[in-house]
């Protein structure tokens, strides 16, 4: 809620602050960095009000107080509570804004599993040195490498998944920004062509303007949510509210003959999950990328249309982790407390994406050292390192036969938690890339029974004994996990290594709506010394 006031008539003017002295009280209340930025986050989600004296912000000292101590005080209380254990909560990194944990290449693309980059320098800064080389045996989408190459380290990265290394390939590649640009205005000038052909883009941008209207007058912000928070909204009201929506876009597509359903009777994930309209575009964009010559602006331009094609799914925003039903009619979003509309047209998000990856390697480019930077498609338990490092880059290999890995730093999959061919279907399927699920060690489709746990421990043995044949003598070999089965000692044993020390930090960043308390345990291993 945003209220106007006199702050000269105020009596205790310490009970109000401006954005920055807010930060800077909330940073000492905490004991940790707190933005401006911040603030502005809870401001914009109904979380505090916001109070307005000659233009300029103030925020209630009493209220962030109140918010910090339910939300961020009480957490740890509670984690302790439901996990009955002691938690490091200096590597919870919750303090750290969204833009930094998602800076740079850390945002290129989405992936499920993704490590916060913070830890990853925190642990290469504690166990690794310039000049040394990791490994990342189940590098998923390469924060590993994109944090020791900043550091000086040079990193290796081994994954199952061919799509996952094109992320990673794409995220450290020399790309030539200027003619990536080029190639960019080119293909936005055929899209430019196609939407002035196609009648649909009118009925969107007509459809958006009815949902505003009709949000601003239904759920205005913030206080629907600020009120939804304090239980005040009911279901009844959302559901009539839904409703009437659904009308407005009945009527629209009613007009403009716009076909709400897809009805080519194809089973493709492309063609469930797509409006026809936008599965004809990305086919578009993917003809122009295939007569590209230069293999590194190829790739790049296929993450931007994946990364594309994954936001404008047929799916709630709610969804877009775990898919459930396609959403072909406007709902009320839970995430944005309004009614969202499904998506008709990729192109403005193809653009904003462009112009978010282009700006996004231009500074990770500024940042990049000459350490070597190697991703590879392979099986963690079977490839040999050096010999696939050998054919992608030979001076990096003649350095690995001199010194050797110095050690590993990786958190492989969970068991049955998820399917990592999976969440990246559409991409599979566009591309034609081919998948290799059967190879996936602990996938969600195998479950969490006592055969996958078997199956899981000896997968990721397998693994680390492979591994450990190209290291130093007594690497440091550092594992993140979700070890909920206590497995991890298990596999220790039958590799060969000693935890010497296991830090358990609390997970409080996530994507979902779940908000149970829940930890991982990073653990420190050397090999054991034999008597």
């Amino acid at each position: 809620m945003t209220t106007l006031f006199n702050f000269t008539e105020v009596e205790d003017k310490t009970e109000f602050l401006t954005l920055k002295e807010a930060s800077k009280w909330a940073s000492e209340f905490l004991g940790r960095e707190i933005t401006e930025n911040n603030i502005s986050y809870l401001i914009n989600y109904g979380k505090i009000n916001k109070y307005i004296f000659n233009g300029k912000v103030f925020v209630s000292k009493n209220e962030l107080q109140k918010y910090y101590e339910e939300n961020v005080l009480k957490l740890e209380e509670k984690y302790k509570k439901a996990l009955g254990i002691p938690l490091d909560w200096n590597l919870a990194f919750d303090w750290v804004p969204e833009r930094e944990r998602t800076k740079h290449v850390h945002r290129l693309h989405p992936y499920k599993g993704k490590f916060i980059p913070q830890l990853v320098e925190y642990l290469l800064k504690k166990y690794f040195k310039e000049g040394d080389i990791v490994l990342d045996p189940f590098c998923g989408s390469g924060t590993t490498l994109i944090q020791a190459n900043e550091m000086g380290i040079h990193s290796i990265g081994i994954d199952i998944s061919e799509f996952n290394v094109l992320i990673t390939e794409v995220k450290f590649a020399d790309v030539d920004i200027s003619k990536l640009e080029r190639y960019m205005h080119q293909l936005l000038s055929i899209l430019e062509t196609f939407e002035k052909e196609n009648r649909l883009l009118k009925f969107d941008i007509l459809l958006r303007k009815k949902l505003e209207e009709f949000n601003k007058k239904n759920f205005p912000s913030p206080q629907f949510k600020i009120a939804f928070r304090k239980g005040e909204i009911s279901k009844e009201y959302i559901l009539q509210k839904e409703k009437e929506a659904l009308e407005i876009y009945l009527n629209l597509a009613k007009d403009f003959r716009i076909q709400i359903y897809p009805s080519d009777g194809n089973n493709s994930f492309l063609s469930k999950w797509y409006f026809p309209n936008v599965k004809e575009e990305a086919l578009i964009i993917l003809d122009f990328i295939n007569q590209i010559k230069e293999k590194s602006i190829r790739k790049t331009l296929m993450l931007i249309l994946s990364r594309t094609l994954r936001s404008v799914r047929a799916t709630k925003h709610t969804d877009l982790d775990r898919l459930k039903e396609p959403q072909y009619t406007p709902y009320f979003c839970y995430k944005h407390y309004k009614i969202c509309k499904p998506i008709f047209s990729l192109i403005p998000t193809f653009k904003k994406y462009a112009r978010d990856t282009i700006k996004r390697l231009a500074e990770y480019k500024k940042l990049k050292t000459s350490a070597y930077q190697v991703v590879l498609v392979g099986d963690s338990r079977t490839i040999d390192v050096f010999e696939e490092v050998k054919k992608k880059n030979l001076e990096f290999y003649n350095l690995l036969q001199q010194k050797r890995i110095t050690g590993i730093l990786t958190s492989p999959p969970y068991v049955g938690q998820i399917d990592y061919h999976e969440q990246h279907a559409y991409a599979y399927e566009i591309f034609n890339i081919p998948r290799r699920d059967e190879l996936e060690i602990g996938p969600l489709f195998k479950g969490k029974g006592e055969e996958a746990r078997k199956s899981y421990i000896e997968g990721i043995s397998q693994a680390l004994k492979n591994c450990l044949r190209f290291t130093v003598d007594n690497p440091i070999v550092i594992i993140i996990a979700n070890d909920e089965f206590k497995l991890y000692p298990i596999i220790a044993e039958k590799v060969g290594l000693k935890i010497v020390k296991e830090y358990k930090r609390p997970v409080l960043n996530r994507t979902s709506r779940d908000r149970n308390a829940y930890y991982e345990s990073i653990f420190i291993m050397r090999k054991k010394i034999q008597n």
